[in-house]
């Protein structure tokens, strides 16, 4: 089946090393260093008509072609803006990243999170381009994860600006631009700048690393939070921290104690040391500026040092913006922590725990695999299933708590790109159950509406939200469990990407009735049983849009292939039309240009005539009404619903028409009869 050879390939592919950070895919299938190559053997800039220096590229409402902050944009490169631009000067921080006339300063906090780590800023923005001579061409590229795989995005220079100065990111010395290079490379991902508007900081994290975050609120903390800190930093993680503000004023505002407010600090370290007899749990906090350090207890200098043996104490006098508290000043001065797990791939040494990582593709379907929250009962049980099996319990001594600790994350997928299309989040979560023990060891299986009926939740996401991205961390007995991604409400269409991070090894494998038929004697296929398969096989694809087959399309198939006349489909029958679906398929890929997933009415067009059918402007105008949305693009059962119209219609046409005119007369009944075949 063709859904399931393009995930195997997909497979093959990541295990070849294809979609990592070292062998990233290409974004729009644009390689960098080709490009670049004949830009510089022409002595040309480089021009991406992928992402144009147009209205389109700028926005859809606030940023719209009508609206008043474009009015005046113009797209410039570097060098019409300063006479020496440079890339990166002195290494990438903090000040190179200013806010222009664009809410996303989520994501800017994402990208000042990268000058802190130079292994992680170096998967992003690769070496080796700049303004020098020899090197450049008007194109740059940066990599991002973009749901399970890595992409190497190819942009040209020209930025948007007004005034002669850069519409949004810049830098606070104006003459370097790789922020707002980055800043493009990240808007072309997902479909123009306005959409990056609004947004959390980890959506932007997790995209430059590839982890998985959580937000802990300090307020509400967890009582094994410690032991959290602990282990995260043992595995590499990356953490951070800040104090929420009341009002604009209060941003960067210092407290008495040294503190800023509305500010991104680094949690580096956490320990226990002996203190007058006994253990004083301590974490460790580097303010990115370098400066302005904690001043209270067991800061630099503090009293509280000289009753700790020296051999526990840790660089506590450098003034280097890092400093030590108590874990519970931090709990009671901080607001929110910040963590995000790595992929083994992302660490660059084995001093540290790996965790296991698993990642599924999913899609919520209408009407077939989109079943909407436990609150629908009766449909809950469609959504995709996926079983996690947990045999070993973590190694920690210090933890009361015996189980198995994994970390869950949902997203949902190219919802970002979407909002052009009046789109926007959904709202999504998951639940957990244990998986009965007569299901033990079985994968193929897919739990139905009485055992959701008669069987509580075991644990769940901690809440149903419309953001990008729902994750939990939990700690359960060893065992098999099913997690049901869903969104809030029933009958959505959408696609999503299932991450399992666990600290022990485990497996995670998603759960689903084999694809079958229980045919009659004649061993032969019905157009309700083919409509049935088909949209088996369509429910499992993320890359193709589909509502699934409509009985009618299936009767045409069927009325198609029927050779015998009886209304069903032999074996025989049945594999010539799977033949002309995966044709229709690579046809409907292969003219998906943005890689949308359907394609457009002009698409469409170019997709027929590769089918074989050559049609006048007439016919293009009646297909496009018929088989379009009300945004003008076509699904893949729309489209495979046309085709076989269309061969239907040729192949009773030229049955009728046996001295080839090109005309056939019709009497009533003759029009009776074609009705009931077309």
């Amino acid at each position: 089946m063709a859904g399931v050879a393009s995930t195997l390939a997909k497979k093959r592919a990541l295990a070849a090393g294809f979609g990592t950070n070292a062998n990233a895919s290409k974004y729009l299938n644009q390689d960098f260093e080709s490009l670049r190559s004949e830009c510089l053997g022409r002595g040309s800039l480089f021009t991406d008509s992928t992402f144009p220096a147009e209205p389109a590229s700028l926005g859809f409402n606030e940023l719209g072609p009508r609206s008043s902050k474009t009015r005046g944009v113009q797209w410039k490169r570097p060098g019409e803006l300063v006479s020496s631009p440079e890339f990166i000067v002195g290494g990438a921080s903090r000040t190179d990243i200013c806010q222009g006339g664009l809410g996303d300063c989520w994501l800017l906090a994402a990208i000042a999170s990268l000058t802190l780590n130079e292994d992680v800023m170096a998967r992003v923005v690769p070496a080796g381009q700049g303004f020098g001579r020899g090197e450049y061409a008007g194109i740059f590229h940066f990599q991002f994860w973009q749901f399970g795989e890595w992409v190497d995005v190819v942009i040209d220079d020209r930025l948007p600006a007004k005034d002669g100065e850069l519409l949004f990111v810049h830098s606070a010395q104006g003459s370097e631009f790789w922020s707002a290079l980055l800043e493009k490379a990240y808007a072309k991902v997902n479909g123009c700048y306005e959409a990056l508007s609004g947004g959390s900081t980890t959506e932007g994290f997790e995209d430059f690393t590839g982890g998985i975050a959580e937000n802990y609120d300090l307020k509400k903390a967890p009582s094994n939070l410690f032991q959290i800190i602990r282990k995260a930093l043992a595995s590499g993680a990356l953490l951070g921290c800040s104090i929420d503000i009341t009002s604009q004023a209060d941003s960067e505002a210092i407290t008495n104690q040294k503190l800023v407010k509305g500010h991104a600090y680094s949690l580096t370290g956490a320990i226990e040391v002996n203190y007058r007899g006994r253990k004083e749990k301590l974490v460790r906090v580097r303010n990115p500026w370098g400066t302005v350090e904690w001043t209270g207890a067991w800061s630099d200098n503090s009293s509280e040092w000289n009753s700790v043996d020296v051999s526990e104490r840790d660089n506590v006098k450098a003034d280097d913006g890092e400093f030590w508290m108590s874990f519970s000043d931090f709990t009671r001065h901080y607001h929110r922590l910040e963590l995000c797990t790595l992929t083994p791939d992302t660490l660059t040494t084995d001093d540290v725990k790996h965790w296991s990582v698993s990642n599924y593709d999913g899609a919520w379907r209408k009407g077939s695999t989109a079943g909407g929250c436990r609150n629908n009962p009766y449909t809950f049980w469609m959504n995709p299933q996926f079983k996690i099996k947990l045999e070993e319990e973590d190694d920690d001594p210090g933890d009361d708590e015996v189980g198995c600790s994994f970390v869950v994350g949902l997203i949902q997928k190219n919802r970002r790109r979407m909002r052009k299309a009046g789109e926007d989040m959904h709202t999504i979560g998951f639940a957990i159950y244990e998986v009965p023990e007569q299901f033990h060891g079985q994968r193929e299986v897919h739990l139905d509406k009485n055992y959701f009926l008669s069987h509580a939740q075991t644990a769940r996401s901690e809440t149903f939200i419309n953001l990008r991205e729902v994750s939990t961390r939990f700690k359960l007995p060893p065992g098999e469990y099913l997690i049901v991604p869903s969104t809030f409400e029933a009958n959505l269409n959408g696609d999503f990407c299932l991450r399992v991070f666990s600290e022990k090894q485990a497996e995670t494998l998603p759960c689903d009735d084999p694809v079958k038929a229980e045919l009659e004697d004649d061993m032969e296929i019905s157009a309700s049983e083919l409509r049935s398969i088909f949209n088996k096989i369509v429910a499992k694809r993320t890359d193709i849009k589909t509502d699934g087959f409509s009985l009618d399309t299936a009767r045409i198939m069927v009325n198609l292939m029927d050779d015998s006349g009886n209304g069903k489909l032999g074996l025989v029958e049945f594999a010539t039309l799977w033949k002309k679906i995966q044709k229709y398929l690579s046809i409907y890929k292969s003219n998906d240009m943005d890689g949308s997933g359907c394609m457009s009415t002009p698409e469409m067009r170019m997709a027929l005539n590769k089918a074989g059918f050559s049609l006048n402007n007439t016919l293009h105008q009646v297909l496009a009404a018929r088989y379009g949305e009300a945004d003008m693009t076509i699904d893949f059962d729309n489209f495979v619903a046309c085709v076989m119209r269309l061969e239907m219609m040729f192949k009773v046409f030229k049955k009728l028409d046996m001295d080839d005119t090109g005309f056939i007369e019709l009497d009533f009944f003759q029009v009776r009869t074609l009705n009931c075949s077309l």
